[in-house]
């Protein structure tokens, strides 16, 4: 039984729940407009301010896809109201960040500098601090792009857990291995 779809997503002030012919939904807010496409045997009701999903029934494929459209809504009206924020830092000598625009240029230790284009729905700032490692900050309303493009900068040197270099989230907890130092 899906206990997180059963729980209604309250819809704040300022935000506008949609349900079209097909179940698209489509949320607005202060902070822009996203939608989702939903199961069209889903139903899907907006009750004042609150917004609930029922399944036709208690086949295994209904109630899987009950907590994930629940939980996928909730993303969209937290991202209109607050937005989100993911944080990336590059632990490395020489590991530096640029940004010109939506262009985000690295240099990871490589022989050439990596340049890695942003989607036009996020921004992204790199600042370097005297003293600390360089951080990426990636900001948007849309929490799975956020989610995605982070992961693929983090693809770009992955941590190594012998000294630790490479991207990271910040407050990531890297697991480091002792070396062959520590077997003699």
């Amino acid at each position: 039984m899906s206990r997180i779809g059963k729980k209604p997503v309250a819809i704040p002030d300022g935000v506008t729940v949609d349900v079209q012919a097909g179940n698209l939904v489509t949320v607005k807010g202060p902070k822009g407009t996203l939608s989702q496409q939903v199961d069209p045997e889903m139903k899907i009701e907006v009750e004042g301010s609150e917004l609930t999903i029922d399944r036709p029934n208690e086949q295994k494929k209904f109630k899987s896809m009950h907590g994930l459209y629940r939980s996928l809504i909730f993303n969209m009206v937290e991202g209109v109201t607050d937005g989100y924020k993911k944080q990336l830092e590059l632990v490395g000598v020489g590991f530096r960040a640029s940004t010109k625009g939506n262009l985000l240029e690295l240099n990871l230790g490589y022989s050439h500098n990596i340049f890695f284009q942003v989607p036009e729905e996020l921004t992204v700032i790199a600042e370097t601090q005297k003293g600390k490692n360089p951080t990426i900050t990636l900001e948007g309303i849309d929490k799975q792009l956020i989610g995605y493009v982070a992961a693929k900068i983090k693809s770009l040197r992955k941590v190594e857990p012998y000294k630790g270099k490479g991207v990271r989230f910040v407050g990531e907890v890297i697991r480091r291995k002792a070396g062959k130092a520590a077997g003699k």
